[in-house]
C-alpha cells in the first residue's frame, strides 16, 4: 500500500481528433473567435492605451447604427442613475 511514497500522475499519450500533424498552432489553446479582429485584446496595456484603443475601436466601427444605439443606452443609463441618486436636473434649464 505504501503508506510514504507518494502517489505518480497517469499520463497518456492524447492527441486530438481534429489536430493535423503539420504544427499550425497549439491544439489546446484557447482563442475567442473576435479575438484577431480586436485591437483591446492582447498586451498588457495601461488604462490610457485600453481607453485609446477602445475609443478608436468606436470611431472606426463601419456600423453606424451600432454606435448610435450605444450612445442612446449610455444616455438613458445616465439619467436613470441621476433620477435614482435624485440629481436636481432644473441646474441645466434656465427660468
Amino acid at each position: 500500500m505504501g503508506l510514504l511514497k507518494t502517489r505518480k500522475n497517469k499520463k497518456f499519450s492524447y492527441t486530438p481528433r481534429y489536430f493535423d500533424d503539420k504544427g499550425e498552432g497549439n491544439p489546446f489553446e484557447i482563442k475567442h473567435k473576435f479575438d484577431a479582429y480586436r485591437k483591446t485584446v492582447g498586451a498588457n496595456k495601461g488604462l490610457k492605451g485600453k481607453f485609446n484603443d477602445a475609443l478608436d475601436d468606436f470611431k472606426n466601427n463601419p456600423d453606424e447604427q451600432a454606435n448610435r444605439r450605444i450612445l442612446i443606452i449610455v444616455a438613458i443609463l445616465v439619467l436613470v442613475f441621476l433620477f435614482v441618486i435624485d440629481f436636481d436636473l432644473s441646474i441645466f434649464f434656465s427660468k
